[in-house]
């Protein structure tokens, strides 16, 4: 009996297995979906050559009872467009498309059919035309991220129905228009109370800062509206937005007097207000004890002694004031503060006799005069790094034959992760030599780029070392296989370090693994250390196993990608 029992037992696992392979574990409305995508798609993954997406599966796809609640295919180099099909994946709560340059086209208003969806990362892309009003759709959506794509026209109103979101980043695009606030008949940017992160920088945004963009209900801790061509006042109601950590409004055409209530941001770390049109007093920043990094540079305040705060705030790491209108002696307490590294003022009228002062912080590295009205100096034998006095009437002087009154090196030694101990080993040109294991691999690389440091010195190798360990560590890689080069700040003010990441054993990573490495930067998962601030990186196409290069990106020639790993 129980040998007659067993027998039927397995006619029936027998006739599920055939079942199943016959109508497949995944949802037919997900199922069409999805191939409609790779029809439209080229360079997918080749797992993608099977026929079931949930019940194979396919890489970059998950599962819930059958159907497709995530596609995860960051830096999978595929080409195509976004089209409308997409929309039909509606228990989809995860959409990360990153860093695939080769995904052009505008973005469906069919994604505003997800309105599961929790995250939607589309970074790093090369979409183009307007971000669609049926965004605002997505009532779950905690999570937004189209920077760094093509994207035209204005902020649609409809995103201030996103009550849940915490992250919005729209930088890097050519986004146009003001900042739509809510009306009577209107949603707008205003009423997303949950949000801590305002990316809005390097865009074409017009206008002025709405006086109702802010209020005391907020959670903001990042506002970045940097390099746009933003105009008018600084609007007082910023103050009242207590949680904020780092706040850049540069490069602009900002103009008046900076709000008296700014000092009541007493969380702030760096604050940048440079390259607007400014008047009136220097800003009175008294009170901001957080502060570790402050410009000001090139704007119109008003002519006066150096502000009370430069011999107060003693967080600050860099203090940046260029081309402006201070005169008499520049204040030596600042030269004391314990974690001050750089101290830039030229082009300003500081006149009387400079002096440092005998009380010199350990970390002060630059000091930087160029071109004021200094007349003498007393230098002091407890500073023996960099002080620029070019361009002052000193270096008319005994002086003119010293260091002090050299242009300063403009190509300084840079930081890079140490090779030592790989002696001089060589990687052919596609592959990078592996600090860990002195082996030659496909690393996959990228750009970082930190919006908001907290210092601007770079000559402190400690600061790169931990950023190494957090990558390896919070990647889960294998310590020591990070490679960090050439650091350095660019024309936008952002940190940019170029990095290399290693695959634990052999020559290449995975698809999966590449998908995990790239969410975790695009989603910020990964959170590098504090001092290097909000931050944003972009990949480079991957080289997958039995891929070649081909018009920028790596394909197999033969429609899906590369090879299984």
């Amino acid at each position: 009996m129980a040998a007659l029992e067993f027998f039927f037992f397995f006619l029936v696992l027998l006739f599920s297995a055939g079942t199943q392979g016959i109508l497949g574990f995944t949802n037919p409305d997900g199922d069409r979906a999805l191939l409609s995508l790779k029809d439209q798609w080229k360079n997918t993954p080749p797992s993608w050559e099977k026929s079931d997406p949930c019940g194979t599966p396919w890489d970059g796809i998950t599962c819930n009872n059958s159907r497709v609640t995530a596609m995860g295919l960051s830096t999978m180099g595929l080409q195509g467009r976004l089209e409308a099909d997409i929309g039909e994946l509606t228990e989809l709560r995860s959409l990360d498309l990153s860093f695939n340059p080769g995904l052009i086209g505008s973005l469906t208003p069919n994604l505003g059919n997800l309105e599961k969806l929790n995250i939607l990362i589309l970074a790093g892309c090369g979409f183009t035309g307007q971000i669609p009003d049926e965004l605002g759709n997505l009532s779950e959506l905690t999570f937004l991220a189209l920077n760094s794509n093509n994207l035209t026209g204005p902020i649609p109103p409809s995103l201030g129905k996103l009550s849940n979101l915490y992250w919005l980043d729209l930088a890097d695009n050519k986004l146009s228009g003001s900042f739509p606030i809510s009306t009577s008949t209107s949603p707008g940017l205003d009423q997303l109370l949950k949000a801590k992160h305002f990316h809005f920088n390097k865009n074409q945004l017009s206008g002025s800062i709405p006086w109702n963009l802010f209020s005391s209900g907020m959670e903001l801790i990042h506002v970045l509206f940097d390099g746009n061509k933003l105009s008018g006042a600084i609007p007082d109601t910023l103050g009242l937005v207590q949680t904020l950590e780092v706040l850049r409004l540069d490069r602009n055409s900002l103009a008046g007097p900076v709000p008296s209530n700014l000092n009541n941001l007493t969380n702030v770390n760096e604050l940048n207000l440079a390259h607007n049109q400014l008047t009136g007093t220097v800003p009175n920043l008294t009170g901001m004890d957080h502060l570790s990094y402050v410009d000001l540079s090139n704007n119109s305040f008003e002519a006066s002694e150096a502000p009370a705060w430069f011999s107060t705030l003693t967080t600050l790491t860099t203090l940046i004031l260029e081309q402006g209108s201070l005169y008499g002696s520049v204040p030596q307490k600042v030269f004391s503060f314990p974690n001050i590294e750089q101290v830039k003022l030229k082009d300003n009228s500081f006149n009387d006799t400079f002096s440092m002062g005998d009380s010199i912080g350990g970390s002060l590295q630059l000091v930087d005069l160029q071109n004021n009205q200094i007349s003498s100096v007393t230098l002091s034998s407890g500073y023996t790094n960099s002080l620029v006095l070019v361009g002052n009437p000193v270096c008319n002087t005994s002086l003119s034959n010293t260091a002090y009154c050299q242009n300063p090196d403009e190509n300084p030694k840079t930081y890079a992760t140490n090779l030592a101990n790989c002696g001089n080993k060589l990687c052919s040109p596609d592959k990078k030599l592996n600090p860990q294991s002195c082996e030659c691999a496909y690393a996959y690389e990228g750009t970082l780029y930190f919006r908001g440091p907290s210092f601007r010195e770079l000559s402190d190798s400690n600061i790169f070392h931990s950023l190494e360990s957090s990558l390896w560590n919070k990647l889960n890689l294998t310590p020591g296989s990070v490679f960090l080069e050439n650091p350095f700040f660019n024309i936008n003010d952002y940190l940019q370090i170029q990095l290399a990441l290693f695959p634990p054993t052999g020559k290449y990573f995975n698809r999966s693994e590449v998908a995990r490495i790239g969410f975790a930067m695009s989603n910020q998962t990964y959170k590098p250390p504090p001092q290097f601030g909000p931050y944003y990186f972009i990949a480079s196409p991957y080289h997958f196993q039995g891929t070649t290069l081909q018009g920028g990106l790596y394909t197999s020639g033969g429609g899906g990608g590369g090879s299984c790993n």
